[in-house]
């Protein structure tokens, strides 16, 4: 009988999914599958590596939002751990999974695992060792997502952060951004930059709609500084998935760039703290398997 692991995440979104195990485990055993549950919550990743090295699995199975399937991927990486993933989206927004339009629907979701079917994606990866799936960020909404209370996001979503950045809207201060990208260099002062995977980031659909998983090139949108009532008429374009047609918004494609700033930024890799900058961000061209739908 394969073999395959579940990583878990048992405080993720509604916290529903260790109510689900038993039928999970049985979906897979149906399908000649007897899959591991790992519970990744306050877990020391070695941890988790040591139980990835000596399993023997043919997949690892990931359920919660972008921050966890961030952690586990970075595990297997790090250490040349060359599994296929597939995703059961249990998180906040689960960008990641909306990007390979990967459904909610547990049912759904387990459908595409148990089908086999992968595409190979590109990673991003800052400074040569950290990497990240979906998203890089930093500034404004960075700031807003560290102080928005959890039991808000889990009561209302991603509408949680664009209600707390209008009622800080007053404090909101702009940072020196000098990017270097194509042999160009972007020297502004800058209310948030954004390096994106995937189209969607933040709860938000194709913010930057060309974007392509699979074509070796990130997706660079910077915010630059502007009046308040622009900041609330960017915040707009991006409830309204408009935000590229923005006059302070300045747009790129590289495969890699150069980031340098205020070392106090707050900055993010998939939802999770990161790296301060200054950093350098490449992407490796179809990097990590995943399963998706046919």
């Amino acid at each position: 009988m394969r073999k395959a692991i579940l990583v878990y995440n048992p405080l993720s979104g509604q916290r529903g999914i260790p109510y689900k195990l038993d039928y999970i485990i049985s979906r897979f055993m149906n399908m000649g599958v007897l899959i591991q549950p790992f519970r990744t919550y306050d877990v020391d990743e070695n941890m988790l590596l040591n139980v990835l090295k000596d399993g023997n699995y043919s997949c690892i199975v990931i359920s919660g939002g972008d921050g966890t399937i961030n952690t586990v991927v970075n595990v297997m990486l790090k250490r040349k751990i060359n599994l296929p993933i597939g995703i059961i989206p249990s998180g906040t927004c689960n960008d990641f999974a909306r990007c390979l339009r990967i459904p909610s629907k547990l049912d759904k979701c387990l459908d595409i695992i148990l089908e086999g079917n992968t595409i190979e994606i590109d990673t991003g990866v800052v400074n040569g060792e950290r990497y990240f799936l979906n998203s890089c960020a930093g500034g404004i909404l960075v700031d807003v997502s560290f102080s928005t209370s959890g039991e808000l996001k889990k009561n209302i979503g991603p509408l949680a952060y664009y209600l707390k950045a209008l009622g800080e809207m007053a404090n909101i201060k702009p940072f020196r951004l000098k990017l270097t990208a194509n042999g160009q260099v972007i020297d502004e002062d800058a209310l948030m930059f954004i390096i994106l995977n995937g189209r969607h980031a933040a709860g938000l659909n194709n913010i930057a709609g060309t974007a392509d998983l699979t074509d070796g090139f990130m997706d660079i949108i910077i915010i630059k500084n502007c009046w308040h009532i622009d900041i609330a008429g960017i915040l707009l374009k991006f409830l309204a998935n408009d935000l590229l047609n923005h006059k302070s918004i300045i747009h790129l494609k590289a495969k890699s760039c150069i980031i340098e700033g205020n070392s106090d930024v707050a900055l993010t890799l998939d939802g999770e703290k990161g790296p301060g900058l200054p950093k350098k961000v490449e992407f490796i061209n179809k990097f990590l398997r995943v399963f998706v739908k046919q």
